[in-house]
Parts: structure tokens; C-alpha cells; sequence
């Protein structure tokens, strides 16, 4: 009984099959923890541009050309 527990927990310390799963989680949320503190710190702002930009785009709904101005944006 006892060696095959053994035996279990080698071939458990042996197997490498999860480590890439492992790094590929940790490469995300190197990338993903920065970029969602960001978003929460400028959430204000982010909000207020977007408005802005949603209520450029409403109001050149109007115009003859149905673009709108590089500069607008």
C-alpha cells in the first residue's frame, strides 16, 4: 500500500502536463490585471470620452456626407 502511494506521488511530482496550462493563465493575468487597473482608475474619463464621442456621432447623423471628421474623434 505504501508503495504505491509512493509510486502515485512520484509520477504526481513527475508530470509536467499542467505547467504550460500554468504559464499561459499567468501570462494573462500579467496582461489583463494592468490593463483592468487602468480601466478602473481612468473609468471616469473613459466614460466621459465615450460620451462625448457617442453624442458626436448622434448629432452628424444629420449631415449630407454621413462621415465624420478625423478631427472629430
Amino acid at each position: 500500500m505504501l508503495a504505491r502511494i509512493k509510486k502515485t506521488l512520484s509520477a504526481l511530482h513527475n508530470d509536467e502536463q499542467g505547467a504550460d496550462m500554468v504559464e499561459y493563465i499567468l501570462i494573462v493575468a500579467a496582461v489583463g490585471l494592468p490593463l483592468l487597473a487602468v480601466i478602473i482608475w481612468f473609468w471616469q474619463d473613459i466614460s466621459r470620452a465615450v460620451d462625448e464621442w457617442w453624442g458626436q456621432i448622434r448629432g452628424s447623423s444629420g449631415s449630407a456626407s454621413g462621415t465624420l471628421d478625423p478631427g472629430d474623434l
